[in-house]
């Protein structure tokens, strides 16, 4: 079994302390990156929920030798276990159980006095979620932060603040504060970071008028900065003056405050608007000159706190939601809602290089039944094609858990948060991948102006890599597209439409040749049609001597050289969404996902059903060369779930019998799909006989784009570990000295002078001397000496 697809994005990711690993939490794991080549370096497996969490520990002041080698972190997940790993080893060192989901965590350094020496020991201050509590119930306090002595492995202290839901926790460079947003307030501790006893922290809240979103400290000073949901950034300075420090002093009249609301604990609050719309993240330069925020346009804002000066980074493409800063001041990161993790050059922001993780689903609740998920499978080479919102289509590797390439169907500009005015609705590859078809549907505004694209595409040099051939607007006149389907081993499509007919494209070859063969077109050969009903699927037979076209609840069969109906088969409960043979059997399979769910299996030959299921399913798939196809249905949604997390069961059928062979239990198979792939003989060592060498697998993908592959067939499923198929890149040296500061110097090669055929000069050699502008010429001291010497004629020497 094999298992990919994590969300890179999911948490704020953590650099290593010499800045040359990125650490990043992906699903159960954590990823280990170098952040030179941006590849795989290692995994840290060993959490049994997902990874919410990492925190890499700082060096001792004055490390030792063997310290200066040792790489260290903690982390955190919703098993409710705190891990202590040696990240450069992959392994665990230590556990500690909390006993409840912790979402974030923070573990300042804490110094303590032991048999009178002062002692460093962690303490790690967690938010955790009280499950006990009901999530139905609007004001429940599930949310509570709690403080672990790492060390010893156990609580400490009581409860430092309860909230309807756990709260990010974010810490100070030194360790000395820590802060939470909590509706329209933040609430802020001190840390007494000598003799550390939970009861000596003290608290304050700062208010404001919106709902505040995140926070950021600044390195040096008592400044603290928060965004709230309209883009505001609001930077109070010297925080705690009154209750932190030692004299408990106010500095300032409650009335001379410019910006502190009532009698909250700070002097100054100054505010400023840096985006349109939500403000997710923040950071401070280690130096504290500038702020780093990012929000939801995408757009990175630089302010100059001393001025108030600012520039931006171009557009990322996607909203951000993390801002990460290394240890090494020359690089920083940011992570994006499109599951991308990019890192950037300081402090001209430039993206050297990008983590790239498979594109998490889009939220489109505006387009009723047109946002069902949307996946294209190839079979032959183990991809599969996710349309993202930017237009394009991603193709991602199954196997190795990696993004292959990123192709752009539409030429439109994109900008995140926009109105969504244009989708891809249908992505279709044929069996061999070399061909492939999309859909995409302009949105009409006020009712006019809506457009329907068909366009085809041929294979590139390599896999996922195609290049357009032809684009058709409005195939069927006004009409949507429901399907399309390649036929096997011919330049042969069939779409089918809503408006009550189907068409037959054939690819028109002008040449053979294989320089000419990507520039042919695709043609309309013929157009049918039943009754004027709607047509909502179609199919090809293995063979592809049959074409399957269902005609709202009738399936039709068609000869689709001639366009001529050679059959029909009986009436379904509802209207057909998904047709499919049987691999090389006579038997076809219909999916019906109305409000009368139907699974049905035909038998082409006699015309009749064989056997049919009541049940509602998300997906089905049939395998290409046997008798087995495979149904994602949906079962019943529990109380205080919402429908993404509706969970599901695989169903394995055999064509000959109504009796499931196998059956599988799934996590949100809401917005899932499920796919049959080519089998791959170098995962399973026992592969010898011939059959295990053309084993099929099957592929589910959840509504989170989570996937895990596995051999329907084999009861004992091979757990296959992500690092043997990944391409894991080698460490490299860290550049020292004058390399580590300038970088590497230019290589030159000595080049040796060989005599060749004599100069001879040209007749008017001045022409090429002072031609140009005036404004870019040499001094006329050193023209003149050039103009001079091309008069003379230049002599070869000769070899002695």
């Amino acid at each position: 079994m094999i298992t990919g697809g994590q969300s890179y994005v999911s948490a704020p990711p953590a650099f290593s302390a010499d800045g040359r690993l990125l650490l990043v939490c992906s699903g159960r794991a954590v990823s280990v990156f170098s952040t030179a080549t941006a590849m795989l370096v290692s995994e840290l497996e060993g959490h049994e929920g997902d990874v919410t969490a990492v925190v890499v520990m700082a060096p001792p002041a004055q490390p030792t030798a063997a310290a200066k080698l040792a790489s260290y972190c903690w982390t955190a997940g919703l098993d409710g276990v705190l891990i202590y790993w040696d990240f450069l080893a992959a392994e665990v060192v230590r556990k500690v159980q909390v006993g409840l989901p912790v979402h974030s965590m923070v573990v300042p350094n804490i110094c303590r006095t032991s048999k009178g020496a002062k002692v460093s020991t962690p303490f790690a201050f967690i938010s955790v979620e009280d499950t006990s509590k009901p999530a139905s119930e609007a004001k429940a306090l599930r949310g509570k932060m709690r403080i672990y002595d790492l060390t010893k492995g156990r609580q400490v202290g009581g409860l430092l603040a309860e909230t309807r839901k756990p709260e990010n926790i974010v810490a100070s460079s030194s360790g000395e504060f820590l802060g939470i947003t909590n509706k329209r307030k933040l609430h802020i501790w001190s840390i007494p970071m000598q003799d550390f006893k939970p009861d000596k922290m003290r608290k304050i809240k700062l208010r404001h008028t919106k709902q505040l979103t995140t926070l950021a400290f600044h390195p040096t000073e008592r400044t603290v900065a928060g965004g709230d949901v309209t883009g505001r950034i609001l930077i109070w300075r010297c925080f705690g003056n009154s209750k932190f420090s030692e004299s408990s002093v106010k500095s300032k009249e409650y009335e001379g405050r410019d910006g502190v609301r009532g009698d909250d604990d700070a002097d100054t609050c100054d505010m400023a608007l840096a985006f349109k719309q939500c403000e997710v993240s923040q950071i401070f330069s280690d130096d504290g000159a500038y702020l780093f925020s990012g929000g939801l346009e995408g757009v990175i804002v630089v302010w100059q706190l001393d001025t108030g000066k600012r520039r931006y980074k171009p557009r990322l493409g996607s909203p951000l939601l993390f801002f990460v800063d290394s240890p090494d001041s020359s690089i920083s990161c940011v992570s994006c809602t499109n599951n991308q993790v990019h890192l950037l050059k300081m402090p001209n922001m430039e993206v050297m290089r990008s983590i790239a993780g498979i594109k998490l689903p889009v939220a489109s609740p505006n387009l009723g039944g047109a946002d069902r998920a949307v996946y294209g499978f190839d079979y032959t080479n183990r991809l599969v094609a996710i349309p993202t919102e930017d237009y394009c289509i991603q193709f991602y590797n199954l196997f190795e858990n990696a993004e292959v390439s990123e192709m752009q169907v539409c030429e439109r500009n994109f900008q995140p948060n926009d109105d969504i005015t244009m989708y891809i609705s249908l992505v279709s590859l044929s069996i061999d991948g070399n061909l492939m078809c999309t859909v995409d549907v302009k949105l009409p505004e006020e009712e006019l102006g809506g457009l329907v694209t068909l366009k085809f595409w041929n294979h590139g040099s390599r896999a996922g890599h195609y290049c357009l051939s032809t684009i058709i607007y409005e195939p069927h006149s006004d009409a949507g597209v429901s399907s399309v389907a390649f036929r096997p081993g011919r330049n042969m499509a069939v779409s089918s439409s809503f408006g009550g007919n189907f068409k037959v494209w054939v690819q028109s070859l002008s040449s053979q040749s294989s320089d000419e063969r990507n520039c042919s077109g695709w043609r309309c050969q013929s157009v049918g049609s039943y009754k004027k009903k709607p047509m909502t699927s179609a199919a090809f037979s293995a063979d592809g001597s049959v074409l399957a076209v269902a005609a709202e609840n009738v399936i039709t069969l068609w000869d689709p050289d001639n366009n001529a109906l050679v059959g029909v088969i009986a009436e379904t409960l509802s209207p057909v969404t998904n047709l499919s043979f049987v691999g090389t059997s006579v038997f076809l399979m219909s999916l019906c996902q109305s409000s009368r769910p139907q699974i049905a299996l035909w038998n082409v030959s006699n015309l009749s059903m064989q056997w049919s299921y009541s049940i509602y399913a998300e997906a089905a798939c049939c395998s290409p060369d046997g008798n087995e196809f495979a149904v994602l249905a949906l079962l019943s949604c529990p109380d205080g779930e919402t429908s993404t997390q509706q969970d599901g069961v695989i169903l394995l059928f055999d064509a000959e019998s109504p009796n499931p062979i196998a059956s599988w239990s799934v996590k949100k198979a809401s917005g899932g799909s499920i796919s049959f792939v080519k089998g791959d003989v170098s995962l399973d060592a026992n592969a010898d006989s011939s059959r295990d060498k053309e084993a099929v697998l099957l592929v589910y993908v959840n509504g989170s784009h989570e996937y895990v592959i596995f051999d329907p067939r084999k009861s004992e499923e091979v757990v296959v570990s992500k690092n043997t198929h990944k391409k894991i890149q080698a460490e490299e040296p860290a550049p020292i000295g004058y390399a580590s500061i300038y970088g590497e110097l230019q290589k030159l090669e000595s080049k040796k002078e060989v005599s060749g055929v004599p100069f001879i000069p040209s007749d008017r050699p001045w022409e090429t001397i002072f031609s140009g502008s005036s404004h870019v010429l040499p001094p006329l001291t050193k023209l003149c000496s050039a103009f001079l010497s091309s008069l003379l004629e230049k002599r070869p020497v000769g070899n002695e």
